[in-house]
């Protein structure tokens, strides 16, 4: 609904599909970036880079309990950087790649706009 002066609420305008699209991919990098935040989870991922492995073979090097290491097992798992599976009484932990790619992805067009941007400021500077 245009609002006086002719502006548009954006409260008005509702979610179109590729808005709600880039706010699920939005939610989706935030919890990938907050599951790597923490270095224990970070370490996980690395072990789990080699091979899938146990929930005891994986957790046995940290000095976490084990409520602590279900903890960070499910905030991976949530992000998606993660799946478990079981196979009797022993749970399995296989790394995702997706999401770490999709992490990558956006870090790398950050990088490229700033590189724009910085380029573009320092031929303004030296033409000044």
């Amino acid at each position: 609904m245009p609002k006086a002066g002719g502006l548009r609420s954006w409260r008005n305008v509702g979610l179109r599909r590729g808005a709600d699209r880039s706010k699920h991919g939005a939610e989706r990098l935030d919890n990938i970036f907050a599951a790597l935040s923490d270095p224990i989870r970070r370490e996980m991922l690395v072990r789990l880079s080699r091979s899938e492995l146990s929930v005891s073979a994986l957790s046995e090097r940290f000095p976490v309990t084990a409520p602590a290491i279900s903890k960070h097992l499910r905030v991976l798992e949530s992000s998606g950087l993660i799946t478990r599976r079981k196979a009797g009484r022993v749970r399995y932990c296989r790394l995702r790649a997706e999401p770490l790619r999709e992490a990558g992805d956006w870090i790398e067009q950050q990088r490229a706009f700033w590189d724009r941007q910085l380029t573009a400021l320092g031929d303004y500077l030296d033409s000044e």
